[in-house]
């Protein structure tokens, strides 16, 4: 299987996110963990708090729309496994999300950030297990 590397795209993104994690925490004093602010859209504390993650989510929804509309097409996305194997990796991330008290955008991103003890060990743990999850994919059973 062959993977595309995009240093200046990479660095971009990495950039955007990394901005909109400093201006989270800036303005409001809030990690920007990405399954924080989905699961407190559920059962928001109170208007504001409801009101500022929605904006979060929309602006997350709104960004290939906006590439569509300054590329003119959407990027080709090559999924190389199954859609069953797509649910049931989203509910091991999400298992995964509940023991670890965060995602990788929470832990690896503003924890790492803020040099938290937990984080770190969180985010090695994300690394670690998603390197023998692929390697076991691709190299022993042979997906």
């Amino acid at each position: 299987m062959e993977t595309e590397f995009t240093p200046f795209a990479s660095l971009g993104g990495g950039a955007v996110i990394g901005l909109a994690a400093v201006l989270l925490m800036a303005f409001h004093g809030r990690i920007f963990g990405a399954t924080g602010i989905l699961s407190g859209i559920l059962s928001p504390a109170g208007i504001w708090d409801w009101s500022w993650r929605a904006a979060v989510l929309a602006g997350m929804v709104s960004g290939p729309l906006a590439y569509l509309a300054v590329t003119g097409g959407m990027p080709d996305i090559a999924v190389p496994v199954s859609t069953p194997m797509l649910v049931i990796g989203g509910f091991v991330v999400g298992i995964g999300v509940t023991f670890g008290s965060g995602c990788t955008s929470g832990h690896g991103v503003c924890g790492n950030a803020r040099l938290s003890p937990r984080s770190i060990a969180a985010t090695l743990t994300f690394m670690l297990t998603t390197g023998v999850t692929v390697y076991l994919v691709r190299h022993v059973f042979g997906a």
